[in-house]
């Protein structure tokens, strides 16, 4: 069990070329975004929303919003994950709910002190996305898992990007662009530091 998890992290790298006629199954794309729905986040607050962008005339207008990199517009499709910030407000009815539901009974009153004071030394958007990115890992570590590959976009236009899918500024931030697709080259050997170059044992 422990090499097929690593088999996956070893298969999973950034595809660049997708093979544009391919189409992933439904079955298989609600099965990445089921990874993403699942993951953890800080507070419980589940700061991310996912759009899926299938049409070729928007995944070609997504990619000119991604500095023309090819892989947006020629993959199956295309995840925006976005990152909630007005929903994050202490008072909202979302955050109220959520937190209702992971602090229940007498832990919910200290848990929504606890978060104003973190939610008013904290820069929201900025962590916002942080938490996405860990529904974005999550993601392309399933999509490997099945022989589906990704590649997180981190350079982008953000309000390109807002306009594109009309989009309020005050609500969402842009988190990541994730093409999902079959490369159309093989899958090159992982590159990575020695682990014992990034581990110190105190």
């Amino acid at each position: 069990m422990k090499q097929e998890i690593l088999d996956i992290f070893h298969r999973r790298h950034a595809c660049h070329s997708f093979v544009p006629d391919r189409t992933i199954p439904r079955e298989d794309l609600d099965f990445i975004l089921e990874a993403g729905r699942l993951s953890p986040s800080s507070f419980g607050l589940e700061q991310w929303k996912f759009i899926v962008v299938s049409d070729p005339a928007h995944r070609a207008a997504l990619q000119e919003a991604c500095f023309g990199q090819p892989q947006v517009g020629n993959a199956s499709h295309v995840v925006v994950i976005l990152a909630k910030v007005a929903d994050l407000a202490p008072d909202t009815d979302y955050v109220q709910g959520l937190l209702a539901r992971e602090y229940p009974g007498e832990a919910l009153a200290p848990a929504l002190v606890n978060y104003r004071q973190f939610h008013a030394m904290t820069d929201v958007p900025a962590w916002s996305v942080t938490q996405c990115h860990i529904a974005a890992a999550n993601m392309m570590t399933a999509a490997a898992a099945i022989g589906i590959d990704s590649c997180a976009i981190g350079g982008f236009l953000p309000d390109r990007i807002r306009e594109l899918l009309d989009l309020d500024p005050e609500r969402y931030a842009v988190a990541l662009i994730l093409p999902l697709g079959y490369c159309a080259d093989p899958v090159p050997a992982k590159q990575r530091l020695p682990l014992s170059d990034l581990v110190e044992y105190r």
